[in-house]
């Protein structure tokens, strides 16, 4: 690689861009004058993940040995300093973000809020570099990038004790320093003057035509001035977008035999010039280029299933497009990548080289809710019998996003398997996104019990389980018996669930009945006053409330001066224990010392007993249940 004009080397993963380096490396040493706070922003594209990367390197004390750092420019060059926290924000919500942020400080924080005040309180500065925050979340249409920058990065930039650097797309730049004392804070535009840099187009555009990093030997790849003049030729038509400059390199190497390197014509100023270019040297129509491309730019996740991508494609474009697919190597190549997902790697996904790309492609679309529609619809079609045990995983975890975007949401989320068997991360995203009004009841359970879902990371039977529970509690029986149906070894099923405030204390009992076995009861301590609730001699303050302990129903008569107490011998004979924690309860299997029911809480337990016969009967502060636990082998957290 040629060296720029001030004789230093440049750096060999970035080529360029030593004015930002140079600011950046102010900012990591905490020289006089230098921000506190530096936002990386630029077009999609502009290499703002390539340069921090670069940047990053120089800061990793086990990685900057590898590079020349003394043939580098010495004003760009950090010196050795432990490494920064690196929370990627790719995928993750703004809570998300946060408790990672907690986990690698190791922070003891109970509430996300907690989190930022504890950082603030470190003795020493904390240096956090936050890439990617325009890819987060778990669904690309909900808006989490800008929930991040007020929810995490504001919280982040506004703590004195906080060294912040992130890479934030130029909309949301501005708010992100918004009200910060003068001399804060720096944005660094890369597609502005003061930040751009005329050589580094060109040296990125040399090193990828160079035989030595992997070009194939060609007269203009081989011939060292060929190649440099190309390398101009590209730099100049491509601005200050490295995307373009690495698509058009890619696009000529796929096929050589048509390109005139004195032809500038056929190079591009912009991505959507790659695209169109590429396809006619290539002899194919763009569109069909653009119609190959069109699942990808609207697919969800890491990426779209090959075989799932065969048949958008044709969903798309309305007609059959095996021929197209069949030969789509060289047309779609430089513009895609491939990666193996699955336990063992058993599954090809698909997804564009760049997010930039699937932006140019969505804007050529005709109605990208038609199109979200008609990608909803041929999912669907995949799912046997619309049993989501046995869908794809994209489907499962994914079709949520595209109906999101089709505004077919809500008429999906009827279906208590879909609740059970998808990602509850990417679910709860696309959920939180529909206005409330537009819920019904099923979604609204839903979306009461997602925290505890996605915090738990709870796996599809523990999640059948908390559903099964929060079903019975909003009164929606018939739910609740559908997830009895979807086939899983549920640890319980709730028998029963009153909503009742204050709470203090529940206790299993039996009431006598003549001639009949003793009734076995509920007894709910509650506030004097409670509706149906017997007041407790010698307690002005207190009541009880006297409910089946199997059925429900209230108890009117008898009294509580006749209910049996459970004692403690009849809890110490029986096979099972409740073990209580504030928000979660375990239920062991006495004899081979194994958890058979586990139950987690979005507020504390204000009260729990357990039967002999295992009723597990639970209070917090929005009522009270009762669940049959059914003994298992394993332990079930849900």
């Amino acid at each position: 690689m040629t060296a720029p004009p001030n004789g230093y080397a440049p750096h060999p993963h970035i080529g360029g861009r030593a004015t930002v380096l140079r600011a950046l490396a102010a900012w990591r040493m905490e020289l006089s004058g230098a921000p506190r706070v530096v936002v990386l922003t630029g077009n999609p594209g502009s290499g703002r993940s390539h340069l921090l990367t670069g940047f990053l390197m120089l800061c990793d004390p086990d990685f900057r040995w590898r590079l020349p750092l003394a043939d580098l420019d010495p004003s760009t060059v950090p010196p050795e300093l432990p490494a920064p926290a690196v929370p990627s924000a790719a995928g993750l919500t703004a809570a998300q973000f946060g408790w990672l942020l907690a986990g690698h400080y190791g922070l003891q924080a109970s509430r996300l809020e907690d989190v930022y005040a504890e950082l603030g309180a470190f003795d020493q500065p904390v240096t956090v570099v936050v890439p990617d925050v325009d890819r987060a979340g778990p669904v690309r249409t909900t808006g989490e990038p800008a929930r991040l920058v007020q929810e995490a990065l504001r919280p982040l930039a506004t703590t004195e004790s906080v060294r912040l650097l992130a890479d934030v797309p130029r909309e949301l730049a501005a708010s992100l320093v918004e009200g910060l004392p003068p001399g804060t804070a720096q944005i660094i535009d890369l597609d502005d003057p003061q930040w751009a840099d005329p050589h580094g187009p060109v040296l990125q555009a040399e090193a990828l035509l160079s035989p030595e990093f992997g070009a194939p030997e060609l007269p203009f790849t081989t011939d060292p001035s060929a190649r440099r003049a190309l390398a101009e030729a590209i730099g100049r038509r491509a601005g200050t977008s490295p995307l373009t400059v690495q698509l058009a390199v890619q696009s000529i190497l796929t096929n050589p035999s048509g390109v005139v390197p004195t032809d500038e014509s056929q190079l591009p100023t912009s991505l959507g010039e790659v695209l169109d270019l590429h396809a006619r040297r290539l002899g194919a129509d763009p569109q069909t280029l653009r119609q190959l491309l069109a699942p990808l730019a609207l697919a969800e996740g890491d990426g779209l299933p090959a075989e799932l991508w065969v048949r958008l494609v044709s969903t798309l474009a309305g007609t059959d497009m095996t021929a197209a697919i069949a030969s789509s190597g060289a047309l779609a190549g430089p513009f895609v990548q491939s990666l193996r997902a699955g336990a063992s790697g058993e599954r090809t996904l698909l997804q564009l080289l760049h997010p930039a790309i699937a932006d140019e492609i969505r804007s050529g679309l005709p109605n990208v809710r038609a199109a979200q529609s008609q990608i909803a619809m041929a999912l669907l079609e995949t799912v046997p019998g619309q049993d989501w045990s046995k869908a794809d995983p994209y489907v499962r975890d994914h079709i949520a996003g595209h109906t999101l975007e089709a505004g077919l949401l809500p008429q999906l989320l009827t279906d208590p398997g879909l609740f059970v068997y998808a990602d509850p991360a990417p679910l709860r995203a696309a959920v939180e996104a529909v206005p409330e009004q537009a819920l019904g009841a099923p979604a609204l359970t839903y979306l009461r019990i997602a925290p505890l879902l996605t915090r738990a990371q709870a796996p599809a039977l523990a999640r059948a389980a908390l559903l099964e529970s929060a079903f019975v509690e909003d009164q929606l029986p018939d739910f609740a018996a559908a997830v009895h149906r979807l086939g899983l070894d549920l640890p319980w099923q709730t028998l029963w669930s009153v909503r009742l405030r204050d709470i203090s204390e529940v206790t299993i009992g039996t009431l006598p009945r003549p001639a009949e076995n003793p009734v076995p009861i509920a007894a709910l301590s509650v506030p004097t006053g409670t509706p149906g609730a017997f007041p407790v001699a010698g307690n002005s303050d207190s009541a009880l409330l006297m409910h089946s302990l199997v059925q429900p129903a209230l108890f009117n008569e008898p009294g509580p001066e006749q209910l049996l107490r459970l004692s403690e011998q009849d809890r110490a004979a029986a096979p099972l224990a409740l073990r209580r924690g504030t928000d979660q309860l375990r239920v062991w299997d006495r004899s081979r010392q194994t958890v058979v029911a586990s139950l987690i809480s979005d507020s504390p337990f204000t009260g729990a007993d357990l039967s002999p016969d295992g009723i597990l009967l639970v209070a917090t502060e929005r009522g009270a249940k009762a669940l049959r636990i059914r003994p298992r082998a394993a332990e079930t957290t849900s």
